[in-house]
């Protein structure tokens, strides 16, 4: 759940008929956000579908393990740590896909 500031302003202004003031109170929800837990989020997710690229697919996971990381410590958290866990499970899939292409390239460079 996100943060809320409330805002109050009033203000007195003069009715337009020359009659008695008016005083109008404006009540604003201003909304905290965190933009390095959600660019990490967003980031992990791309790097989740691009995971089986090899040099792209890493470096779109690193920088999303970093800003979901950076993130953690600011507020709100909710994408922050989100970000944090797809990274980890991208990290996984990491880790699968260097051992398929390394079996590739081991059973090939055998066959020589």
């Amino acid at each position: 759940m996100s943060e809320e500031v409330k805002i109050t302003e009033q203000a007195t202004i003069q009715s337009s008929q020359g009659g008695q003031p008016i005083t109008v109170i404006v009540n604003q929800v201003e909304r905290k956000s965190n933009g390095a837990g959600t660019a990490g989020f967003v980031l992990a997710l791309i790097a989740l579908v691009t995971c089986w690229i090899p040099v792209i697919g890493w470096i779109i996971w690193l920088l999303g393990f970093i800003f979901s990381f950076v993130g953690i410590f600011k507020r709100p958290r909710g994408l922050a740590i989100a970000g944090f866990v797809v990274s980890l499970i991208d990290l996984i899939l990491l880790v699968i896909v260097i051992g398929v292409i390394g079996a590739i390239f081991g059973a090939i460079a055998g066959s020589w």
